[in-house]
């Protein structure tokens, strides 16, 4: 496209060289602000997903381990039930021979 055009009819209007050019330079600024904006939204879209899989992930992890507790737990238990009454056979063991004594 020619710069040094002097003039051109628009609407019955008259455009200077200067004025087309003016226009075209803006023009070309919002193509690149449209382009930048969409390259930005993309790039957000993608962080997002990322995001929404990470916190997937980490909510598997928690289930996860918050299973685990459960069983851990129940095993805590179980051992603390174990170990009462271990305490008391011993403790029944230990009566009976201050009795032969």
């Amino acid at each position: 496209m020619s710069t040094t055009a002097p003039t051109a009819a628009v609407s019955g209007q008259s455009v200077s060289a200067d004025e087309f050019q003016a226009l075209e330079q803006k023009v070309l600024r919002t193509v690149e602000l449209i382009k930048a904006e969409r390259e930005a939204r993309e790039a957000e879209h993608h962080a997002r997903q990322a995001a929404e899989a990470e916190v997937a992930t980490l909510r598997a992890q928690l289930q996860s381990q918050e299973s685990r507790a459960g069983v851990v737990e129940d095993e805590i238990l179980t051992l603390r039930r174990e170990r009462d009454a271990v305490r008391q056979r011993v403790e029944k063991m230990l009566r009976q021979l201050d009795e032969l004594e």
